[in-house]
């Protein structure tokens, strides 16, 4: 049986357990709208090109952002999360349904009409990997876990 205690080395010098390095790669999955929002909007004369070259559709753009809420709000309180331990453990939660939104998300824009791509598969097939391992990992269920000092 595997051991789920967490590692010493993973606690920062304050006690608390370290966010994995996994969990930025999910909240930029999840926030991917809103990279490719500040990539087009850095690139100057080029962003309305890059934003067409991904979605066509603005109106798909805009709806977009939405999911990538959570991610934003928790990249912005993550190094301030011992001051709000309420929110940052409901953080989790949005998350998770973010991830569910952004599954299901995909498959409806093939539904109506979006081509289907290699790029459309591997983010469907990353949303899955994303949101078992937001379910499952127990050191990232510590991180949202409040712990009396």
């Amino acid at each position: 049986m595997k051991s789920t205690e967490i590692h010493p080395a993973d606690y920062d010098a304050q006690g608390r357990v370290r966010l994995p390095f996994l969990f930025w790669c999910v909240l930029l999955l999840q926030a991917r709208t809103w990279v490719l929002f500040v990539m087009a909007g850095a690139s100057r004369g080029q962003g309305d090109t890059l934003l067409n070259l991904f979605y066509p559709d603005h109106d798909a753009f805009w709806i977009g952002l939405l999911p990538g809420i959570p991610a934003v709000l928790a990249f912005l309180v993550s190094g301030r999360r011992h001051l709000i331990p309420r929110f940052w453990g409901a953080l989790r939660w949005l998350l998770i349904l973010a991830q569910i939104a952004l599954l299901f998300w995909q498959p409806v824009l093939w539904w109506y009409g979006e081509p289907l791509t290699g790029i459309g598969i591997a983010l469907v097939v990353a949303d899955i990997v994303a949101l078992l391992w937001l379910l499952t990992n127990p050191r990232l269920r510590a991180c949202f876990r409040h712990q009396d000092d």
